[in-house]
């Protein structure tokens, strides 16, 4: 949603104009700037957001004339997975910390950095007025887009609740997961907006028919808050010259002499995963693309490195897109495969239980291997090349020189073209261009759990 929104004008009378809650679950993309969720234009020079501040701290405030807020103490960086963000507002309350409760991932957050409580009986601005109410960015989609994925944004128009509505624990997992179906009363201006079909991400299935126009194009998205996939980390110390988009899972360098690395947020010392990425532009100099697999134990200058890239130190391999050469081991040369370039799709294949690492092209492996050889390893990279047996990986990759890829590990796009036509996968979790191997599975948390 970085550079879209969804807007809705026109409301009716509100069934209670001091008592509101919303609940929305976010995942972020980017940090360190102002990202709002939803916003309403009083036409009063005054705010009246929930938003993420450039602390990366969440603020809500509430206006009439004269703000009401909350700021938390708590800062919220991680890109890894979803927060699910509750704000329950009754005004009718004797007690002024009453008025407003906050929750994140179903606990209520008691610290702030400031809060003013509103008086007594005040009116709210949320939904209910027929100014621009948006979600996903500033009033009259005018700046601030929140960058990353929402789902499950509930609006609830006369009634606060907390966040056991729509929330609850995982008996297996411990995580805290969405409630699909919570039983509420949406009330006049209430609205449920699923997100789930690409083609009405503005419909709301409340039974009310509060439906949103939609201001840009937005892309579907199989990864949730009950199966979080990996993405590319942004914070990885890398100098400015990278921008990650689409969800932190494409990268585009626009300088040509320098390396950026990122590494999949999700990583594993165990399991079999695959993965696919796509070259959107190759870059113009020797070895503008490399790409490969981490140590994320011991390759511990990727995070402090100006210019890393794989197969640079003893932790890491990558595969040169000029070449074909897989460096490891301080630049040592593994094996030479193809070399690949703009258009071709790599596949990348990571088997923790039996020690090795594959690599594939266009849906054939290189070096004759055969990811489902098990103990033998036909055609793959030995872990004990990168570190020990027990070390945590993660599918890692480097750019240069006006370079763009895009990685799948399961959402089913590149960038934010679906895959041609998807390949098979016995495990079900994730949509990928090419047949997944035999005991393979996508990196995400459900993945991780099999």
């Amino acid at each position: 949603m970085a550079s879209t929104s969804l807007s809705r004008n026109t409301w009716g009378t509100a069934t209670n104009d001091k008592i509101f809650t919303m609940s929305v679950w976010v995942k972020r993309s980017g940090l360190g700037y102002q990202q709002i969720v939803n916003s309403y234009d009083g036409s009063t020079g005054n705010d009246n957001q929930l938003k993420f501040q450039s602390t990366d701290a969440i603020e809500l405030t509430v206006s009439t004339g004269t703000e009401y807020f909350l700021k938390t103490n708590r800062l919220f960086r991680d890109t890894s997975a979803w927060y699910h963000i509750v704000f329950a507002f009754d005004s009718t309350q004797a007690t002024d910390s009453n008025r407003y409760k906050l929750y994140i991932n179903g606990t209520q957050e008691t610290s702030f950095s400031s809060v003013s409580y509103p008086p007594q009986n005040t009116t709210y601005q949320f939904f209910r007025n027929s100014n621009a109410n948006n979600i996903g960015s500033q009033w009259g989609a005018s700046g601030g887009f929140f960058n990353g994925q929402m789902a499950h944004f509930h609006f609830i128009d006369g009634t606060a609740y907390d966040a056991s509505t729509f929330g609850e624990t995982d008996a297996t997992t411990g995580i805290w997961k969405p409630k699909t179906a919570p039983s509420v009363t949406y009330g006049t201006n209430g609205f449920f907006l699923k997100f789930e079909n690409s083609g009405a991400f503005g419909t709301d299935s409340s039974g009310n028919a509060n439906n949103f126009t939609v201001n840009g194009t937005m892309t579907q998205t199989i990864d949730t808050p009950s199966n979080v996939f990996a993405t590319l980390s942004p914070l990885h110390k890398t100098p400015t010259g990278q921008t990650l988009s689409n969800g932190n899972l494409t990268a585009t360098n626009s300088v040509s002499n320098l390396r950026y690395n990122n590494c999949s947020t999700i990583c594993s010392s165990s399991g079999k995963y695959y993965a696919e990425v796509k070259i959107d532009t190759i870059g113009g100099e020797t070895g503008s693309t490399i790409i490969g697999f981490l140590n994320v134990d011991k390759a511990v200058t990727f995070q402090t490195a100006t210019d890393f890239y794989n197969g640079q130190d003893n932790f890491s391999a990558g595969w040169y897109s000029d070449s074909g050469a897989v460096f490891y081991q301080t630049a040592s040369t593994w094996q030479t495969l193809s070399s690949f370039t703009t258009g071709d799709i790599l596949q990348f294949a990571m088997d923790l239980d039996n020690g090795f690492f594959y690599f594939g092209k266009n849906g054939t492996w290189q070096n004759s291997a055969d990811p489902t050889s098990g103990a033998t390893g036909t055609g793959g990279l030995a872990v004990s090349g990168l570190g020990s047996s027990g070390d945590t990986f993660g599918f890692s990759s480097t750019v240069r020189n006006n370079g763009i890829y895009s990685w799948n590990f399961g959402n089913g796009y590149f960038g934010t073209t679906a895959v041609t036509s998807a390949g098979t996968n016995a495990s079900g979790i994730g949509i990928f261009e090419h047949d997944v191997p035999n005991g393979y599975t996508a990196l995400s948390t459900k993945g991780l759990n099999l």
